[in-house]
């Protein structure tokens, strides 16, 4: 198998401190020991010994969420989705993925997303382009699983006097780059996005999944972003803090959910909580910040929709015995997870809808 020697690097490190046992979303959910980065890494290896095929361990590679609680914790300083990643490059290049993964990646070949759903023509007309120095890039789960999280952005920012527009591009190849990793499909969506940014002086990024990429692994790929890119979370705040938009205070609480790619990638702790803070009470559940639990991944829902339905409920579970009432999502596909495995006794708003509700 042709990857890296760091990533074959990374496979061989495990200490065996059985951290990863304890905190993988999805082993946590199936209860297997092969979802582990630890069971994952002794695949690879013995895949790069000749000792097994690729093929035997394609499934196990896709049941990783990439979510990086495992990196987060790891013994031994490496990071886990290094391998992973490569591993899938190697599938894709080998023409050896799953028929699952291949039908996605047909989807979006033939249908421009993943999912092979068209656009809601409940926000055709306000993905038109047009005239402003502020682009909205909302990312492909909103826009195609989440068309309310566009009408409730265009509503907020509207009534904070923003002139902005949105596009109907919003691919920054988050999705082709989980099931694929770094693929010339990949690198050539990243560049037609990176094109459309830098029409823009500041682009606002709704998804922070497509945020980590376009900071990370775009500079990594030398993809250069004129434009200023900055999270959704931190452009709101400062509508709150400029008077742009005016809120009111209550003892409403909220529980953020933290998405991981705020919290581990871009080492985003404190937006999402100042936002609660402007217009309620914080109520934290376990698990949260660099430790946050995932509650959902609208990809692999297209795969293993059991398994990201029963994370979903893990998740609800944890809020639920701390009294948690309100979870505050950060990204589309948590949100969209969660409100469909929400129980009548756990309410679950993104944050725009927390800050609409509190003007």
């Amino acid at each position: 198998m042709n990857i890296t020697e760091k990533a074959k690097k990374i496979a061989d490190s495990c200490r065996f401190c059985w951290m990863c046992r304890h905190i993988c979303p999805i082993g946590n959910a199936t209860g297997l020991e092969r979802n582990t980065a630890r069971a994952r890494a002794l695949g690879v290896s013995l895949v790069v010994r000749n000792a097994t095929k690729i093929d035997e361990i394609a499934d196990n590679i896709y049941e990783c969420a990439l979510c990086g609680a495992c990196t987060n914790n790891c013994m031994t300083g490496w990071d886990p989705k290094v391998f992973v990643r490569e591993t899938r490059a190697q599938l894709a290049l080998e023409n050896k993925l799953p028929t699952y993964i291949t039908k996605l990646i047909e989807n979006y070949i033939n249908c421009g997303n993943i999912y092979g759903d068209d656009v809601c023509d409940c926000i055709k007309d306000d993905l038109t382009e047009k005239s402003a120095d502020t682009l909205v890039f909302m990312g492909e789960d909103a826009v195609i699983k989440s068309p309310n999280s566009v009408k409730n952005v265009k509503s907020l920012l509207t009534k904070a006097g923003v002139n902005f527009t949105f596009n109907q591009n919003n691919d920054a190849g988050s999705s082709i780059y989980f099931l694929t990793g770094k693929t010339n499909e990949t690198l050539e969506t990243a560049k037609k996005a990176a094109t459309l940014m830098n029409k823009y002086k500041t682009v606002v990024v709704y998804d922070p999944v497509d945020l980590s990429m376009i900071l990370h692994e775009y500079k990594e790929w030398g993809i250069e972003i004129k434009a200023k890119i900055i999270g959704f979370n931190e452009y709101v705040l400062g509508l709150i803090e400029s008077g742009a938009l005016k809120v009111n205070k209550s003892n409403a609480e909220y529980t953020l959910q933290d998405n991981f790619a705020y919290a581990r990638e871009l080492d985003d702790l404190n937006y999402g909580r100042k936002l609660i803070e402007k217009v309620g009470v914080v109520k934290d559940v376990l698990l949260i910040r660099k430790e946050a639990n995932l509650a959902g991944n609208l990809i692999m829902n297209e795969y293993m929709p059991e398994v990201i339905k029963a994370v979903a409920l893990n998740r609800l579970e944890e809020a639920r015995r701390m009294g948690c009432k309100v979870i505050v999502t950060e990204n589309p596909a948590e949100y969209e997870i969660l409100k469909s495995n929400k129980q009548d006794d756990v309410r679950v708003i993104s944050i725009e809808e927390m800050i609409l509700e509190n003007i």
